[in-house]
Formats: structure tokens, C-alpha cells, sequence
């Protein structure tokens, strides 16, 4: 859908929308800065370098990482990683987002704190294609479900049905 890569079947047709996929730690380097793999980073999903930079504010408030943003990312744990990731990946505001089972990074607050701002997001009049296997999480963000299972589309709709059906097999199994 982001035209990373091309199908081995069927087409897609973007007539023109910018898509970015959410993708946490694109490009990170584990001997530069914090700030240094914010920018190449925010590059990498298609920001210019001054519009990155313009948004460092925001990405090292939504980061709480305060004086580790200047550190070599090499001495961050995973959580603070996540962190980083998460906040560049946000400031990229295409008209399509791509999700793939990148909420719950960090600690339980940072968590929160990420979960809160994708429903912000999804309730925006952004197109959000969110993919994961967390049903509960699925059934809280979205309306519209398709449920696919081994590359064939089951089933589509509204997300509370979906998702029963979808139960329904799991218990068949």
C-alpha cells in the first residue's frame, strides 16, 4: 500500500494519496544521537530535513527523554528506542497511515500515552489501515474490520461483528 514493495498478486492503485507506514527505529544508527536518528529518521518516511527539524520540539516533548536525545541511541534501553521511534514516526502526517503492531511500545505509561494519541489519530480525517492480532485492541480503535487469514479476505465490517465471527472460528479450532 506505501509502495515499499510490489505485490506477488493482484495490483494496488494509489491515485496520488501520500501513504507512510508507522514504522518505529526506520534508519536508526546505534552511534548517533537521539535528535541526529530523529532527523534521518523523519527523512527516510519522507519528511525534508527542515520540516524534521522544524518538528524536533514536538518529538522530543512527545519522546520524554529530555537530556538522553542528545545521547547515541546505543545507550538507550528498548523502551526509550520505542519512544523515539514512535514519536519521529507520528510527525509524519500522510493522508493514509499504515499500522502494523506497533502500539504498546514503552512502559505501561508510554503505552497509554501512545494508544491515546493513535484513537486521536484515527478519529481525525486521516484513511488509518491498522493491522494486529491484539482483537481486544482492534475491537477498542477501529469500526471497520477485514479479517484476513491466509491471504483471502473472510470477512468485512463493522468491527464488533467481525470480530465475533472471528472468535467463533478460533473456537472451531
Amino acid at each position: 500500500m506505501a509502495g515499499i514493495t510490489k505485490p506477488n498478486k493482484g495490483n494496488f492503485i494509489n491515485y496520488g494519496y501520500p501513504v507512510s507506514l508507522l514504522s518505529l527505529q526506520l534508519g536508526f544508527t546505534p552511534y548517533l544521537s537521539g535528535r541526529e536518528n530523529a532527523i534521518l529518521s523523519g527523512m527516510l518516511m519522507g519528511l525534508r530535513k527542515h520540516e524534521v527539524i522544524e518538528r524536533l520540539p514536538a518529538i522530543i516533548e512527545f519522546s520524554e527523554l529530555g537530556e538522553f536525545f542528545e545521547q547515541p541511541i546505543a545507550t538507550y534501553s528498548s523502551g526509550m528506542v520505542a519512544r523515539l521511534g514512535f514519536s519521529v514516526a507520528f510527525q509524519v502526517d500522510p493522508d493514509v497511515l499504515l499500522i502494523d503492531e506497533v502500539l504498546g511500545v514503552g512502559d505501561a505509561e508510554f503505552s497509554a500515552k501512545s494508544t491515546q494519541t493513535m484513537q486521536q489519530k484515527i478519529k481525525s480525517n486521516k484513511t488509518i489501515v491498522f493491522v494486529s492480532h491484539n482483537a481486544a485492541l482492534v475491537h477498542q480503535l477501529c469500526d471497520r474490520v477485514v479479517w484476513i487469514e491466509d491471504g483471502i479476505s473472510r470477512l468485512e465490517g463493522e468491527a464488533g461483528l467481525v470480530l465475533a465471527e472471528y472468535n467463533k472460528s478460533l473456537a472451531l479450532k
